[in-house]
């Protein structure tokens, strides 16, 4: 079965033909490092972590390269700076906020199993060339100078798309929408020195203390760029004018998605910026929208690290399966239900897999092909509960094309106790509720506490009291 793609551009289901089978190139739009990372940023980092293990499968690990980039300049990485080390000279505090956040954000998604993409371009590390594609975007009409600003107008891109000829796409196509459309629906920012209300910003001038740079299109002074112009340097840079795939969350469709697609066409003449958009559902948590008024928000490192989320610490493992079961474009339910059964499963997949020494098998041509219908996690996941009973070897390996089931059933174990902090009075606790389960006949809760326990690395071992001859139970961790 060949690879299919849903391409937001198209708003279909296509076969996937990349530009170069001997180079397939994807880029996805990193994080801001001014905070930790949320649960809701981790889906776009694990769903296309998937995707470039699938076309490191099918097209070979050297011939896929992959851009995943860190947005270092940004308003709200001047705001936490200034808030965080007020003491601090504004550029120095600003270094500090980044390398911290960047660190946290790298050792976080290290524990859901992602692997670091082939490159990880820095914006700072390419004001050049945002500044070479502005230039081009003011000598061809597309953009044009306004105290101090670089602005791009949407209106001359498709003035120009109209023209005979040309291949530039119409403004809004990605997100299929007129400019009308995009004003009224959108936060639309109001300045005196904008021709049209949908112009957005390529350059702007830095305040004093603030990060800048020598300006372009012969402007005085220092500056900075905006958002969406980063986007269109770094991938430029790595992956060419045209590549195969860009992705990203679908909250970034519009503006900043539309705004890559205007500026690097425009720039490039060319017809697209990349041959396939795809996109990742909104995230909800307990069935509400995430914010911190609801008090609901969570971040990536407190599900690993802090007992907020069901009062424990969660392997990344646990969250990266409990996210993988929804398919990648619809929303997802974040709920405690839902971590409890991805960590049942894992425990019964490690517990099959216990007596391999190695996944000497490949994975299988049914997953395979769930995997290249669209990523149909789902599907692929279903598949896998059955194999683990019917050819543990070749499931083994089919879960490690998920980037699961990495560590061995020991280490497996071991990370769960540590990150469930079990004590002996936890133990003596669980243990107690399992003697009264007994006593009641409730032998399925008395099963899976022993099951839970297990898991843990907490060997049970029943009798009776030689005087009362009462049910009694001891334990020891297993060797």
């Amino acid at each position: 079965m060949s690879l299919k793609l849903y391409n937001t551009l198209t708003r279909r289901k296509e076969e996937f033909a990349p530009i170069d089978p001997a180079n397939v190139r994807v880029y996805v739009c990193g994080p801001t490092v001014y905070d930790y990372a949320h649960i809701g940023n981790a889906r776009p980092v694990i769903v296309f972590d998937v995707l470039f293990r699938l076309l490191r499968h099918v097209y070979g690990a050297d011939h896929v390269t992959y851009v995943r980039n860190i947005t270092d300049v940004d308003d709200k990485i001047n705001d936490r700076a200034a808030r965080d080390y007020p003491d601090l000279p504004l550029n120095e505090a600003i270094r500090k906020v980044t390398e911290a956040t960047a660190a946290q954000f790298h050792a976080d998604i290290k524990a859901l199993g992602v692997l670091a993409p082939t490159h990880e371009p820095r914006a700072t590390e390419h004001i050049d060339g945002m500044k070479a594609i502005i230039e081009r975007l003011v000598a061809g009409g597309f953009a044009y100078v306004a105290e101090g600003h670089v602005l791009f107008s949407p209106a001359a891109m498709d003035a120009a798309g109209a023209a005979q000829g040309s291949p530039l796409p119409r403004y809004g196509a990605l997100a299929n929408r007129t400019l009308d459309e995009m004003i009224a629906g959108a936060r639309v920012d109001v300045a005196p020195y904008k021709r049209d209300a949908t112009d957005f910003v390529l350059w702007k001038p830095s305040k004093t203390g603030e990060p800048g740079w020598p300006s372009p299109a012969g402007i005085e002074g220092l500056g900075r760029p905006g958002w969406h112009i980063e986007c269109s340097a770094m991938s430029q840079a790595f992956l060419g004018e045209v590549f195969d795939i860009h992705g990203g969350g679908i909250d970034l469709v519009f503006p900043h998605h539309e705004n890559e697609i205007a500026q690097s066409t425009c720039a490039f003449g060319k017809g697209v910026m990349a041959n396939v958009w795809m996109h990742n559902g909104f995230l909800q948590v307990e069935g509400e929208k995430m914010s911190k008024s609801l008090g609901n928000f969570v971040t990536i490192n407190e599900l690993l690290a802090v007992k907020t989320f069901g009062g424990r610490r969660w392997p990344g493992e646990v969250l990266r399966l409990a996210m993988l079961k929804t398919h990648y474009r619809q929303p997802i339910d974040w709920t405690l239900k839902a971590l409890e059964e991805a960590e049942r499963t894992l425990d019964r997949w490690y517990a099959a897999a216990a007596a391999l020494a190695e996944a000497d098998a490949d994975p299988h041509p049914d997953l395979i092909a769930a995997l290249q219908d669209d990523l149909n996690t789902a599907q692929a996941l279903a598949l896998l509960h059955g194999l683990f009973e019917t050819a543990p070897a070749c499931a083994l390996a089919s879960a490690r094309l998920f980037g699961l089931m990495q560590a061995s059933t020991d280490a497996w174990r071991k990370s769960k106790m540590e990150q469930v902090a079990i004590t002996a009075e936890d133990i003596g606790v669980r243990i107690q509720a399992r003697l009264e389960a007994r006593r009641a006949k409730n032998f399925a809760e008395s099963d899976r506490i022993r099951d839970e326990l297990a898991a843990m690395g907490v060997q049970l071992k029943d009798g009776k009291d030689a005087a009362t001859g009462e049910p009694t139970t001891t334990w020891e961790v297993k060797r």
